[in-house]
């Protein structure tokens, strides 16, 4: 047995996952202004990463090498590779934006116009959009070596520039213009002499343009743009276990402004710029973050389409589940047999209606939800309000931890409370990932269960753009032990007979996937066909990767479906032989996770909440549930093996990142999302 498997370092491996974002935005066989979109998902990615992994990071850093032994790595060696991959993907990002994106643009009749660009019509333009909104651009601070230097704001673009005094004073003076992106648009339209141009000014080079009249006593260089992002400092329980929490915690309670992640500047910027940021900031190199020119690149998911469809991905419809959205009982077609679901090709407004129904129907007596991420506008809230104002029991558990997402689920839960929901809130340090619902309907003189169980949240606006699974059912065996998570939840209530069939984060779902493998590795060791097919987000838990490679050398043929983080390594001989791992990044968001073991010819296959990483597996609860009805686990099953057969999005994960695009001898090119669209088409014609 090999003593030490080989393990790429998540966040090393995140960075790979990102970089196959940022192929999308130079494949020139996807529609222009979605490469323009992909440029926005890298960078948005990215701003999340360093606010919340490379944050916890550099924390870990400064408590100290005492502290970081409990570690198996070392994080300042992990911050210096993960500087010196991201400065090379910037130049890439660079390069696709300025010698790709920006000349098809204008191949297509969009400009964007850099504030010397202008003509005369244009500059008047400029000028009464800026009097129009003088108040909203603020004052420039003027930065010397005062003893108070200006905070800066977290994700705000400024610009810098040099200034010479034109009254005679004396000394080096800069000055700090903000970008006030959260106000006004980033990308405004420009008037246009030619009618066949459509042109577009950056609210940066607004800014740029206005620098002179704003400083008639100076005269100034070029402005270059900067960045600081801070450390989100909320997620530390949801990264980090023990004792160490405890110690970040302690560390940044101390500290009343989020310290920064990272400083990003403009490549092009002269040294004499970047040497007074470093001086006036006390920036450090470590610090530091060339980009180009435009930073909060995200914004680029606003920039306008100019009416041109043709440069955007062909709209596929959202198919509608005619079974259940057709029947005026949803509840009694699901007791027929279970329902499936798989958005965004199938509509997702079954779901609604399951709700919706529920409010309605005066037999309906109960309602309960986990609401991990919820949608600013959502149907299946307000028919939560409208139930609990009707006198039906509902039951809310509403996750406050979900990232990012904090203010809008207490909104939510404010919302739901007053209407007489019960609400209940996270538990310390343990997050609810889990997507269930539970509803409970009297008929004659008893009660019956239906439930929706699901890969991915109840947020219809997601749902538009998540690749996800679910199943409504009305089999007792499912429904019994759903309601025992929901007790769980609400009055801690740990099931006598534990859990036969869910796979349940802080009972049995770690143990379950373990001994699964395990099965499949006792059936290798008989000279039976042994296979795990695995499709999640992330696969980083060090025992379940570990059991993979074990497996693998028993013989075990092992298929990953990973779109994002992989810290496993296929292809190794005598070590990663029988791996196999591809990711499929493409015009929606992989977001399912499959669980399917060979069982020798009687295949078991699990839809889970949980990907296979420590938090998920030891730090939340989720559920992975079993998909009984046979017909259904067929098409979960062909929906698997055409992604495995994807040779268009698919990318080979390997230990040296290339993410090269899968290559078969097929002369017949399949992109799986969409001959998952074509599929599920069918079966709804």
């Amino acid at each position: 047995m090999i003593e030490k498997f080989p393990y790429i370092e998540r966040d090393i491996s995140w960075l790979s996952f990102n970089n196959r974002v940022l192929q999308e935005a130079k494949d020139k066989r996807v529609p222009l202004l979605e490469r323009l979109k992909f440029l926005a998902i890298y960078s948005s990615n990215l701003e999340e990463f360093f606010r919340v992994r490379v944050a916890i990071t550099r924390s870990v850093i400064k408590l100290g090498k005492k502290s970081q032994k409990a570690l198996d790595f070392k994080p300042s060696n992990v911050l210096r590779k993960l500087r010196n991959k991201i400065i090379k993907q910037q130049i890439e990002f660079t390069a696709i934006y300025e010698t790709q994106i920006l000349p098809e643009l204008a191949e297509n009749n969009i400009f964007i116009r850099k504030h010397t660009e202008l003509t005369e019509t244009q500059k008047a333009f400029v000028v009464a959009y800026y009097q129009k909104n003088k108040s909203i651009f603020g004052r420039p601070i003027i930065l010397s070596n005062q003893i108070i230097r200006p905070s800066l704001q977290n994700s705000t673009i400024y610009l810098i520039t040099e200034l010479k005094s034109l009254i005679g004073e004396e000394g080096e003076n800069f000055a700090l213009f903000s970008v006030p992106t959260n106000y006004l648009p980033r990308f405004i339209v420009l008037p246009s002499e030619n009618p066949k141009h459509n042109e577009v000014i950056l609210l940066d080079d607004i800014v740029r343009f206005s620098i002179p009249n704003r400083l008639p006593n100076y005269e100034s260089n070029e402005a270059f743009s900067i960045k600081l992002t801070r450390d989100a400092e909320l997620y530390i329980d949801d990264e980090f276990s023990g004792d160490l929490v405890e110690k970040i915690k302690a560390g940044l309670a101390k500290r009343n402004v989020g310290p920064a992640a990272r400083f990003v500047y403009d490549r092009r910027m002269p040294d004499i710029f970047l040497k007074f940021l470093k001086d006036f900031w006390n920036l450090k190199e470590v610090d530091l973050f060339p980009e180009g020119s435009i930073h909060n690149n995200f914004d680029f998911f606003a920039f306008p389409n100019f009416g041109k469809s043709y440069l955007e991905n062909e709209k596929l419809p959202l198919l509608p589940k005619r079974i259940l959205e057709e029947s005026k009982d949803i509840f009694n077609q699901i007791k027929v047999k279970d329902e499936f679901l798989h958005v965004p090709y199938h509509s997702y407004e079954s779901v609604c209606q399951f709700f919706e129904q529920a409010a309605n129907d005066e037999n309906v007596t109960e309602i309960k939800i986990i609401q991990y991420r919820v949608a600013k506008q959502s149907r299946i809230m307000e028919a939560l309000i409208k139930a609990a104002q009707s006198g039906k029991k509902v039951t809310a558990f509403v996750e406050i931890k979900a990232r990012f997402d904090e203010e809008s689920n207490l909104i939510w839960a404010d919302r739901l409370k007053n209407a007489g929901v019960n609400v209940l809130y996270s538990f310390p340090g343990l997050k609810v990932h889990a997507k269930l619902a539970l509803v409970t309907r009297k008929e004659g003189e008893q009660e019956h269960k239906y439930c929706y169980l699901a890969t991915g949240n109840f947020h219809e606006k997601t749902a538009k753009i998540y690749s996800d699974f679910g199943i409504f059912t009305y089999n007792k065996k499912i429904t019994s032990e759903i309601e025992a998570v929901f007790n769980y939840l609400e009055f801690e209530e740990v099931p006598k007979k534990g859990f036969k069939h869910l796979w349940v984060g802080q009972f049995n779902l770690r143990e379950n996937i373990l001994a699964k493998i395990d099965n499949e590795i006792e059936n290798a060791r008989k000279g039976k066909l042994a296979h795990v097919l695995i499709k999640v987000n992330s696969m980083e838990d060090k025992e379940v990767v570990n059991k993979l490679y074990e497996a693998n050398l028993e013989g075990v043929k092992i298929d990953l479906i990973v779109r994002g983080i992989c810290c496993i390594v296929p292809g190794i001989p005598g070590i990663s032989h029988n791996i196999n791992a591809i990711s499929i990044v493409d015009r929606y968001l992989e977001h399912a996770r499959v669980f399917k073991f060979h069982n020798n010819g009687k295949p078991i296959t699990y839809l889970s909440s949980a990907d296979a990483m420590e938090r998920n597996l030891s730090r939340r609860i989720e559920v992975a549930f079993p998909i009984l009805n046979k017909k259904i686990e067929a098409h979960i099953h062909h929906f698997l093996n055409i992604q495995l057969q994807d040779n268009v999005k698919a990318r080979l994960i390997d230990k040296n990142h290339k993410n090269e695009y899968k290559v078969d001898a097929s002369p017949i090119s399949i992109q799986s999302q969409l001959e998952t669209f074509e599929y599920v088409k069918q079966l709804e014609s």
